[in-house]
Formats: structure tokens, sequence, C-alpha cells
């Protein structure tokens, strides 16, 4: 992923999404990566352009060992959307994340189309606590506190269900920089966003998890409290690191509070190649798009150049359809048109778009109705020949 050099310190970032669309930038908590928003992407891909970055120590970003507030992390982000030349942005966090993006709304409110606030706090008692926290770390690693600290972020429920979903979070959390996680101790036990909260004049999504140890519902209702335009959601059987335990149910949230306040969107026209071969690449794959570039040679050339401004720039380019839908529509066509290459193509980004293998299946035999069924026949065999045993972990 590239990386930006912000505030003397170098940001790791993913910006992807249709070129047309509005941007969601989108802050970890501590102790995470950029990742840890995998799930609520996929559900919001192809509807917003989706900036994703790992907090300063965090992930792939650079550590600056040196007194860190929560004023120098909203600086960070805000440095970042202006070096990627995005003027407004929808922002949202998730703890150390919600904590920034109050921060961040609270510098430059003009600069926030909307804001959601998730599992986090304007105040975090206390500091001894913290400091305490930073000097565990520091002296030990991460390790040291990482079971007590998924006890906290995971109902034991989920914690039992899903062990895959936790080993990468897991992973994340014992690499990430023991100077880096310090700093960002030390800037939430010196936070205290309570008394400029008012100055927050975007509407604003408040999600709380109600069975959340490190952040509970009451220090949701105390930012509601403090922002003007703000509503709270409150998510059942859900701890801290929601966006990760309910991904789906987060993302639905988030998606419909946008939509509310997103404003009209024109279809997309003249987009230049960069635009389309971003999301293309975003699609499609890095690897299989460079490919395609180097084997088209001087004749298909200006062809490579057509598809790639015209189908990949305006039309995926167009946020009015999200790119699940997109893929959906794609899938059917295909199989309508018999065409299986394109078909076999399109499966691996449709499920990463956020088409799952039940709706994939009922579209197939949708088709069976409206395209003949010697058409699904071989669709659902092109299903078998790309994905071969994962085909079969459709519920």
């Amino acid at each position: 992923m590239p990386q930006i050099r912000v505030n003397a310190v170098d940001l790791n970032y993913d910006l992807s999404g249709p070129s047309g669309a509005p941007v969601l930038a989108l802050s970890n908590s501590l102790g995470t990566t950029l990742a840890m928003w995998d799930g609520v992407a996929a559900h919001l891909r192809g509807r917003y352009r989706i900036l994703r970055y790992d907090t300063r120590g965090h992930g792939a970003s650079a550590t600056r060992d040196a007194e860190t507030r929560i004023e120098d992390l909203a600086a960070d982000l805000l440095g970042l959307l202006d070096a990627l030349g995005i003027a407004q942005a929808h922002l949202a966090g998730l703890s150390l994340g919600g904590m920034t993006v109050q921060a961040a709304a609270i510098a430059a409110p003009e600069r926030v189309l909307s804001l959601t606030l998730m599992a986090t706090a304007a105040f975090m008692p206390s500091a001894q606590t913290w400091g305490e926290r930073a000097a565990t770390v520091r002296a030990q690693g991460t390790a040291a506190i990482v079971e007590a600290t998924l006890g906290r972020w995971f109902t034991p429920a989920f914690r039992d269900a899903a062990p895959a979903a936790l080993a990468p979070i897991r992973e994340a959390f014992i690499a990430c920089d023991r100077a880096g996680y310090a700093r960002a101790c030390e800037a939430i036990g010196a936070m205290d966003l309570r008394p400029r909260l008012g100055r927050i004049a975007a509407p604003t999504l408040v999600i709380a998890g109600r069975e959340d140890p490190a952040t509970p519902p009451a220090m949701a209702e105390e930012i509601c409290a403090g922002i003007p335009q703000a509503e709270m959601v409150l998510l059942p059987r859900a701890a801290h690191l929601l966006a990760v335990e309910h991904p789906e149910a987060t993302a639905a949230h988030l998606g419909a509070f946008l939509d509310r306040h997103r404003g009209p969107v024109a279809a997309t026209g003249a987009v230049p190649l960069e635009a389309g071969l971003a999301n293309r690449k975003a699609v499609l794959g890095a690897a299989h798009v460079e490919r395609s570039l180097a084997a088209a040679g001087r004749f298909a050339g200006p062809w490579q150049d057509f598809i790639t401004r015209t189908a990949w720039g305006e039309v995926w380019g167009d946020p009015r359809l999200p790119w699940k839908t997109r893929s959906l529509v794609t899938l059917a066509l295909m199989v309508a048109l018999g065409r299986e290459e394109e078909f076999k193509l399109h499966i691996r980004p449709a499920l990463a778009n956020g088409v799952d293998l039940d709706e994939l299946q009922a579209l197939l035999l949708q088709t069976a109705i409206y395209a003949g069924v010697p058409a699904a026949n071989g669709a659902f065999r092109w299903v078998r020949d790309t994905l071969g045993e994962d085909a079969d972990t459709a519920s």
C-alpha cells in the first residue's frame, strides 16, 4: 500500500472506490490496523470512496516517539486528506479512531460532511491508568496485555465461535510497535474533548456496543449530550470492536446514516484514465490489470484505454449503484450471454464487493428462469471451477 509523509510521519493508507463518490475516511482503534475495517468496507464498496489508514505507530505507519496528543492524531488525518486533495469527507472512527475524528471535527468543522463515532469516548479516565499501560507495553510489548485486551474487545460468544476472525486481530495487536502503542495510550490519558463537543457542527452518529466494558454506552450518551446533531445506536450482543464482531450490522447503520447526508450524486463523465485504472484495479486486482495492460501491445492498447476510461472510469465510477449491485448485474448478464471467461473473472471480485455465496446461489437460480436452465447449469459449473471447495461454504 502507498505511504504519504504527514507531520513528519509516514502514514500507510488505502484509497479505493468510485472516482465520483463522496469520500469516507475510516480511523482505526488502538492496537489494530486499517484491516479492522475489512468487513465494514466490503458492504460499502462502490457506493463511497473509502480511505483507510494506519494511525501513526500502528501497522505499516511509522512511529514518532515523541509526546503525542489526540490533536496530533487529528492533524495526521487532516494532513492526509490535504495530501490526497480531499477537501471534505465523511469521517468515522472506532475507539482511538473515534477520538481522532472527534478532534478533527472540532479543529476543522468545515472539512467534515458527517461524523460517525463507534465504541469511543470524549474522556477516558484516568491518566495514571493509561500511563501504567503505556509503561507495561514499553517494557514487555503488547503481547503482555493481549489476552486481557481481547477479553474486552469481543463477547465470549464471538471469541468461541469465530477464532479465525480473531487470529489476524491478535497478530496485528502483538505486532504493534511498543512506542507507537504507548504514545497513543498517553494521548488517550491526556484527552478531554467534552468541553469542545459543542463545536462539532456535522451530523453525528454514535454507535455503542451494549456489552462493551471498555467504552460502555454511558460514554456514548455523554458524547450525544454534547454534540447538537448527534443520534445514537446501541448494538446488541456487541462488545468493543463491534466493526469486527458485527461488520454487517455496523455497515448497515453507517451506510444508512451516510446515505441520509450524502446529497445528490450525478453520473460521471470524462473520467481521467488514472481514475478508471484505480477502479479497475480495486475490483479485479492490480495483478490481473497489469497483466492485461502488458499483454495488450500496440494494436490492443487503444482498446485497453477505452475500457479503462469508459467501463471502469465512467460506469464503475458512477456511485449511484454500489459495486455489490454492479457485480450481481454483471454476473447475471454473463450467464445470460454465456460468457464463461468474463463470468469467472468477476466471481471473486463479486465476493470482495459484498456478495455472499448464498446470494450468488440465489442469483444463479433466478437466471435459470429468465436465461434458461442450460445457462444456469453452466454457471454453477463455472463457480465450482473458480472457487473449488470454497463454493460449499454457503449456508
